[in-house]
Order: structure tokens, then sequence, then C-alpha cells
């Protein structure tokens, strides 16, 4: 990698590291992913042209992911990292930091995505942290494609990753479109979402919803509840109507159980795929069709 085309690419994503050279590959360039949906981001971008690998497996919480001591060193060897950044990546910011200061390139999307404040934050509650879940806004996600063609341009221009890139922006800009209509089912008054921790803010924003509660708190899946915060979420529920709380596949679902057997009979727990995508076939395997199924499940538990 040229020590011009390092420096285009950070001026043009705003990073702050500086670069050394990364030998040439015959199968393109090396790009690690931090998160599965990260990673298909990227694989629809890069095509068969990169190789492209994912550091968390199917189904991981990307809150608490631990990286093997392999997958550090890869990290190391590529030519671009592609990380969401805003605090998601709990477990992997050293490896990052490293990285980054050892001349990798680092890529953290979320920082340049007019990141929102958790609600907690905005309604004066608490210190103002950002929220990290920007992918549950396809607009948003569109911006971080043109983000990474960018990225895989400045580090390999060979390939028209920017073309590439700009193609698949507009394919996610038309996905925003069809959640829309989808969730057209589901009145003013029941768009309400009580969800097990606070991963759908972007959601709620784009698309007129409101998270009146999670069962986390905090932002994070690390947290505990207390006793007061859960009573508190229950009081709230029965105030608002909510027959709905919706559970997250990359968690257990015990506490949102709890909490749906202490309001008793009526309540429906409903997954969602959030923090990664689904197993092939699950409906849920790539960015879109997650998306999608999502907004199925969503518009089908609170429209009916």
């Amino acid at each position: 990698m040229r020590k011009s085309l390092l420096i285009s690419l950070l001026i043009a994503v705003g990073l702050g590291a500086c670069g050394g050279e990364t030998a040439a590959r015959d199968e393109g360039p090396l790009v690690v992913a931090t998160t599965t949906i990260l990673g298909d981001l990227v694989s629809q971008i890069a095509g068969s042209e990169a190789s492209v690998e994912v550091l968390m497996p199917i189904g991981a919480d990307p809150h608490d992911f631990q990286a093997s001591a392999a997958q550090i060193a890869m990290v190391n060897r590529a030519d671009l990292v592609v990380a969401n950044g805003l605090g998601l990546e709990e477990g992997l910011q050293d490896a990052l930091e490293s990285a980054r200061s050892d001349g990798i390139v680092v890529l953290e999307l979320g920082p340049q995505l007019d990141p929102l404040l958790f609600r907690d934050a905005m309604e004066g509650g608490g210190q103002a942290f950002e929220d990290p879940h920007v992918w549950f806004d396809p607009r948003r996600m569109a911006v971080a494609a043109r983000l990474v063609g960018e990225g895989l341009e400045a580090v390999d221009p060979s390939v028209r990753w920017v073309a590439r890139a700009e193609a698949y922006a507009t394919e996610l800009e038309a996905l925003d479109q069809r959640i829309s209509d989808l969730l057209s089912a589901v009145p003013a008054d029941r768009r309400k979402l009580v969800t097990s921790h606070e991963s759908l803010g972007y959601f709620a924003q784009r698309y007129g919803f409101e998270v009146i509660g999670v069962v986390i708190p905090g932002g994070s899946t690390l947290s505990d509840p207390s006793s007061g915060e859960l009573a508190r979420l229950i009081d709230v529920i029965r105030a608002e109507g909510v027959r709905v709380i919706f559970s997250e596949t990359t968690q257990s679902s015990s506490l949102v159980e709890a909490v749906a057997s202490e309001l008793g009979e009526g309540i429906i727990i409903v997954d969602l795929y959030t923090g990664s995508l689904g197993e092939p076939g699950s409906g849920a395997d790539t960015l879109i069709d997650m998306l999608t199924t999502n907004a199925k499940r969503i518009a089908g538990a609170l429209g009916a």
C-alpha cells in the first residue's frame, strides 16, 4: 500500500492513524470486519475481489465478545479493519487501538453516521453516551457502504470499489422505503417499543416509534437491572398498555420472560435479530434480510 494512498484514506474518513506498508496479496486486500453485520456490508461491496474475515461468529453479542490471539494477529495483518465503534465492541477496543497505533487502517463507521444519544441521555437522565446501534437505519448504512467503498479504493485502487459501494447503498436506500411500507400497518397509538436492551433507538427515530422501556438499562447488554428498575419498567408497560416485549437473539430471554410473567397473561415475546445476523436460511442472514425480517415481526406483533 503506497503511503500517498493511506494519507488519502485518512483524510477521506477522518482517521487519526499513521500508515505503514501492507504486502500485496494475490487474492486482493484482506479486510477484517468486527461484526457479522459489518462483514455482510463489506462482502456485498467486495465480492470475490477481497478476502473478508469476520471476527464475531453468528449469534455473538458484540458487547461482550473477546477475540482470540489468532484473531488479533489477523487484525494486525489486515489491509483494512472495519469496525462499528461508539463503544459497541467493548472487548475489542484494546486490540483495535493497538492495531491503529501499529499503522493498520481501522475504519470506525459509527462516529461518521450522525450518531444519536441514548434515550436516557436525551431525556436528561444520565451522561451523554452515543448509541452504537447505527445499523438499524438503512440510510445511515448506505452512508457506511460508501465509506467502505472509499476505504477499499484507497488501499487497492485496481478495483472500482466506490461504484460497487454506490450500487449497494442504493439497495439500502430502497430498503428504507420497503420497511416504511411494511410498518404502515402499525397504528400511531401502538408504536411503542419495549426491548431487551437499548438497541432500537435508530429504528424508532427513523420510522416514528417510541422506545418506552428496556429490560437491561445503560445501552450495553452487560448491565444488571435492579429490582427497582424492573418494577418501574413493569409499571410503565402497564400504564402504556403495551402487550409486546421484543427479545433479542444474541441474549438470554430469561429476564424478558420474568417481566412478562410478572405482567401476566396476554404479553407476547417476539425475538428480533439485533447484534448479529441469523444462521443461513433464517431469513436474517444478510443485513437487508435481517432488517426486513425485523420489520415484518414488529409490524406483525404491533399491527394486529
